[in-house]
């Protein structure tokens, strides 16, 4: 089935209030742009890696070893996605993804979510943190490889 922005639309599962830097077993999912092939291709029921999907095996693996707080459980990378269980070990309380009311002043310059709420940056330590820091450093060395003449010729 192609994908079709019109009719696989999804909302956010996540809860809008959950402290996503406390301790605890996450499961993520990982899309790629417009559900887009990019990781490499299933052959004989197994998944045969390209050189962007070796980059995000890298990536993926590197993220715990630099990030003492973060343990990764099972995972497996498809051509489009990528699922793992993200474990958050026990941190400092008070960290974490956090939500705040804006009052009536804040709402003119804000951009809002869908329940006029705004995110504050993403905390050290927190479930955001870690995709945002594992999803930043595979499009770096991916947009290394595409920008680079070389490969592209081959």
């Amino acid at each position: 089935m192609k994908f079709d922005p019109e009719k696989h639309h999804r909302r956010s599962i996540r809860l809008p209030h959950y402290d996503y830097g406390q301790a605890g077993a996450y499961f993520v999912t990982i899309c790629t742009y417009k559900k887009q092939c990019w990781f490499g291709d299933v052959k004989r029921g197994e998944m045969q890696l390209n050189l962007i999907g070796q980059i995000v095996v890298q990536e993926w693996l590197k993220s715990s070893e630099i990030r003492q707080e973060i343990a990764l459980d099972e995972w497996v990378l498809m051509p489009n996605h990528l699922h793992g269980i993200v474990w958050i070990q026990d941190q400092d309380q008070g960290r974490g993804d956090r939500i705040e009311e804006l009052n009536h002043e804040d709402l003119r310059n804000k951009k809002l979510n869908q329940e006029g709420l705004r995110r504050k940056p993403l905390r050290s330590g927190s479930l955001g943190s870690f995709v945002n820091g594992f999803k930043s450093s595979v499009t770096r060395r991916v947009n290394l490889i595409r920008y680079n003449s070389a490969f592209l010729a081959t």
